[in-house]
């Protein structure tokens, strides 16, 4: 290949693969350093040299930072939360709904260490960047299929009925990705020492099981 070949090759678009493989370095090093510092501490700089590129091809791949929010939303977290959810959609037994989603919440967090802390930061928390842009995109079918079946079993006298079925969502990931995100934190605490991920799947699903296995008993009156 000439020198000229060679030149017109560098200055011009990357390869293909190339190019892939560091449009999805970037996508994966902001998520670990929003996870760790949050959006709005992490600079584009910070991304480039994590991903191990030049802040200019940040820039290359997404036309601004908005452009790469929007990026990280659909791409990554959008499919994540797809992949978890789901299945909630093919079945109507609530027992193994809920013992499957926990199951999928946990191996997610093992696929994608970055997710819990990344939620409790930009998702959960008042000014978090991705959360609007995740929720406008967000397909709340699941949510309500949940909510429709724990409903259509209290109907059935099947679950406790003082349990609030639209906040099921709420609950399931406060008995997940809650204390994942914070389990560092609480290992530090003698009482909490050797507290461990399996520990936490084991809990939530155990709570989750037994609230929805049956009706709670009635005490006689006297």
């Amino acid at each position: 290949m000439s020198a000229v070949r060679t030149a017109r090759r560098r200055i011009g678009r990357p390869r293909q693969s190339t190019g892939v493989d560091a449009r999805e370095r970037l996508l994966d090093a902001a998520l670990v350093l929003f996870a760790e510092h949050g959006a709005a501490g992490t600079t584009i700089a910070q991304i480039a040299a994590r991903a191990g590129v030049t802040a200019a091809m940040v820039h290359y791949y997404f036309r601004d930072r908005d452009h790469l929010l929007d990026a990280l939303a659909a791409e990554r977290l959008l499919k994540t939360v797809s992949a978890v959810w789901g299945p909630v959609l093919e079945t109507d037994d609530l027992v193994p709904m809920v013992r499957g989603l926990v199951q999928r919440i946990l191996k997610a967090t093992e696929v994608n260490p970055w997710l819990p802390s990344l939620w409790l930061r930009e998702i959960v928390s008042e000014g978090g960047q991705l959360r609007d842009r995740l929720l406008r995109i967000l397909p709340f079918e699941f949510v309500r299929h949940l909510v429709g079946t724990v409903a259509s079993a209290q109907r059935r006298g099947a679950v406790n009925p003082q349990l609030e079925p639209r906040l099921m969502l709420l609950t399931v990931i406060g008995l997940t990705l809650l204390p994942l995100a914070t389990i560092r934190l609480w290992q530090q605490v003698p009482i909490f020492e050797g507290i461990t991920r399996a520990d936490v799947a084991r809990h939530a699903e155990a709570l989750l099981v037994s609230a929805f296995s049956a009706a709670p008993r009635r005490t006689p009156s006297s």
